[in-house]
Order: C-alpha cells, then structure tokens, then sequence
C-alpha cells in the first residue's frame, strides 16, 4: 500500500478506505490517541490505537518524534477540529526517541533563540515547518515567474576572481598551505601557484555574468548563493545568502521597475494561494508574539494586513529627490523622531527613512529612483544631470528596501571614465567591458536578497531565522 501524506490524508473523505501512513509522533494520549506529522503540514493525524491492540512494550515506544508506520481505516472523526482520524489496525515503530534526552521534548515552548542553537530539529516545530514550507513555494514561484516570461535560468560561477560591485568584503578559496605560502620576489603570496592560477574568492553577486548571458539569450536570471564576509551579527546579515538577479536586455529604468513589481506580487500572491494556513499560523504567532511588546514598539499592520498591502496597491514611484524633499519636510524629523535626521542631499537613506516612505507618507510600497552616483555602483547608468544614476530601490512596510536595480551604463566611454574615478583597474574587467564593445544596448536588471524576500513573507524578524543552516561570525555549524 503507497503511503499517504497526512495534508492529503486531511482533504480525503472518509469512506472507511484502507490507509497508510508514515510520520512522527507528536504527542500520544491515554495510551489510545497518537497525534502524527509528517511535515506536510502543521496540522496533525489522529491515530486511534484501541486498548488492547498492541504490546505494553510497544506501547511504551511511543514517544515524542519517535517515527512510525500505521496501517488502518480512515474514519470520519467525532473530535473537535478534526474531520478524519485513522482507526489503527498495525502499528510498527520505525525508530524510537528517547524522551529523556529528546531536546525539544525538555523545554516547553522553545524560544527561537534556543532553537537556532539546536538548528538541526528545529525544523521538527510547528513555526519552522510553516516557515521552510512558504521558502520551497517562493523558490519555485520565482523560477515559475521568470520560465513563464520566457527567461533563461543561468548558473553564475560561486568561485571567481573579481569583485562583482565592491559590495563588501570577500571569502578567499585558496588550495596554497597557508601556514607556509609561496611567496613572490616583492613578499607577497605568490597566488599564481595557487589552484586558478590566481587570487579567487567566493562571489558576492552574479550579476556581472547575468549581464554577459543577457547580451545574447535578452532575457535571463540568476538564483543562487553569494558570499559576504562582513563581520555583522545582526537580524538582517549573514554570510551565505541567495539571489535573485535578473538580467534583461532592451530594457529601460521604467522597464525595469515594471517587472520587479510585476514579480513581487506574483511571488506574493503564489505563496498566499499556495501557503495560507502556514501564513495564517504565521500571522497569528506574531500577533501572540507582539503582545509581549510595549505598546510603541508593536507593528501597525499584521503580517496579513502588510502581505495585502503590497498585493492591493500599484507602488508609487518617486525620486531620491522628491523623498529628500518629503523626508526634510516631514513632522518626524523636524521634531527630530528619526535616529539619523535628514539635512541634505546626497545622503543614503537608512530603514527608518524607507519606511516612513511606505507607511505613513504615501501608505503603499514605494519604489525610488535616480539617486546620487556616488553611493551608487559604478555600472549604473549616468543620468544627464551629472549627479545621479538611473537606479531604482523597492520598499516595502516593515522592512524598508527590499529589491534593489537600475538600467545599466551601456556606453563603454562613460562606463570606462566611471571607473578610472573610483579606481577600478579597466584590464580587470576587460571580459565585461566586452558587452560594450561588440553591440551594446540599453538593458537593465536587478537583485533580491531571497532570505529578505522570505523574511517579509513569513514575518520572522530573524534572518537566520529563514534560511536552513545559517553561517554568521563564528558560526557555521552542520
């Protein structure tokens, strides 16, 4: 008999049919109700083993996470909340669990603290599996948006020898013995006696390669892992983390933003119609969980309420400018309620400047545009003001920005003197400068951090949180 996953088991009518059934044992009743989950869902199956049925010894192996296999009868269910319930007829256990030493069975209530120390079960709680649930439909959302708009999925090298945007600090991959590395005649690593013949490190984006690929397949994305060696141990960093990037040809900055906004909803929505009872669940832990918060400190909007949000409103778009204008203008910082108070132009905006943006001037997702070149990277394309870029940020509530683009600087003279300024050796890059040398074109493209992406539909406020197996400072366990 094929075993049944406990979500199907949960929609099936009960017509005393055979069944089934595999999982762990969640809690175990008077010796008669075993409550079962396999992971499909959060909500459990009932198994009645009637008195007499099995073994003491058997019976005294059911034990929480234990794994086990019933065969029975699907049975119309007299509980509350529950339709079905499975009347057992066998019953074997597959592998036992020992109560006494089972960690998640010594704490009542685990705090996510205490789960991201044991990050190997946390998966086995009823938050995490909602959680890593709507992070599978979001992975496949995305690659279901991009095949249905005719992209083409390519893989970006991990290992490379550039610096894709000076966008932070990078892992070095070396095979060298680094206790006693070769040297060169100035003192230095010898790096061409490494295995690439040269220094490589671990990549912070794939962009750079998107946007080879986009000049000869026009439309393409990327959604893999990038690297960050920064030393930040905070709720929204981590070492290892995956992208989204696409990379479009023929397209402009309004091109562009059409299609980020277009993707954002759609991977929204798809999670929504797909993961409601885990975005419920979701919603109504962080509803609990706020409640321990001052007043002050607690989200104006549920986590259904900002998923709506951003589903029911066409994003407004504006410039750094106009947003320097509001911000400077705006009771909150003159009455100086922002940590970082905004007085001039040219300055980058923080989260608490996005999301006043979101929340309370316009009340819809916002996204910005032409900001100042230089806290921009140097591929942007130049505006004709001399000052700005054609970039582009998503923001949305809660999290501020949340996409990040702009059209790229397509002109090889104007991308070549970008630069010579801040210092970026031409020779390097020459590969990538190619792009421009052998049929150039407008095109444009841009990045989302998926953990964040996650982040904001979960409503998890930890982004170690989000991702399986987190690597930040001093931790890269498993």
């Amino acid at each position: 008999m094929a075993r049944l996953r406990i979500k199907e088991i949960l929609n099936t009518t009960p017509q005393n049919q055979a069944i089934e059934v595999k999982g762990w044992v969640r809690s175990f009743r008077n010796n008669q109700f075993i409550a079962i989950n396999d992971g499909s869902t959060n909500n459990n199956l009932q198994v009645v083993v009637e008195l007499g049925l099995l073994e003491e010894a058997t019976l005294k192996r059911i034990t929480a996470s234990a794994s086990v296999k019933v065969n029975g009868t699907l049975i119309e269910s007299m509980g509350k909340g529950q339709k079905v319930e499975v009347k057992a007829t066998s019953l074997e256990i597959l592998g036992d669990s020992d109560p006494e030493k089972y960690p998640l069975q010594l704490r009542n209530k685990p705090s996510l603290e205490y789960l991201r120390e044991i990050a190997h079960l946390r998966f086995r709680t009823n938050t995490f599996g909602a959680v890593f649930r709507v992070r599978h439909t979001l992975a496949y959302a995305i690659h279901k948006f991009f095949n249905e708009k005719g992209f083409l999925y390519i893989h970006t090298p991990i290992i490379t020898s550039s610096d894709a945007e000076g966008a932070g600090e990078m892992f070095r991959v070396t095979s060298l013995d680094m206790m006693n590395p070769p040297k060169n005649e100035s003192g230095n690593i010898d790096y061409t006696q490494d295995f690439f013949g040269k220094s490589t490190n671990l990549t912070v984006s794939g962009q750079l390669e998107g946007e080879l690929a986009a000049m000869a397949f026009s439309d393409i994305y990327t959604f893999g892992p990038t690297f960050r060696a920064e030393n930040s141990n905070t709720a929204r960093h981590l070492a290892e983390f995956w992208m989204i990037e696409p990379e479009m040809a023929f397209y402009d900055l309004n091109d562009n933003m059409d299609l980020a906004e277009e993707m954002m909803q759609y991977v929204i929505r798809y999670a929504m119609e797909h993961n409601l009872e885990d975005i419920e669940f979701l919603s109504n832990r962080l509803v609990d969980e706020e409640k321990q918060k001052p007043q002050n400190e607690r989200s104006e909007m549920t986590l259904m309420e900002k998923l709506k949000f951003c589903l029911e409103n066409k994003f407004e778009r504006i410039t750094y400018t106009q947003a320097i204008d509001i911000l400077r203008e705006s009771n909150h910082n003159k009455k100086k309620k922002f940590q970082y108070l905004v007085d001039k132009w040219g300055v980058d905006l923080q989260s608490e400047h996005e999301r006043y943006l979101v929340e309370k001037h316009f009340k819809k997702p916002v996204i910005l545009t032409n900001y100042p070149k230089e806290i921009k990277s140097f591929y942007m394309r130049q505006n004709d003001d001399g000052k700005t870029v054609a970039a582009m940020d998503i923001l949305f509530p809660g999290i501020g920005e949340i996409v990040g683009g702009s059209q790229r600087e397509e002109r090889l003279e104007l991308l070549e003197n970008r630069m010579k300024e801040i210092g970026i050796p031409a020779e390097e890059l020459s590969w990538y400068l190619d792009t421009r040398r052998f049929g150039t074109c407008q095109h444009a493209g841009f990045g989302l951090g998926f953990e964040r992406l996650v982040l904001f539909v979960t409503g998890m406020t930890n982004i170690r949180d989000v991702i399986p197996f987190p690597r930040t400072p001093n931790n890269c366990e498993f």
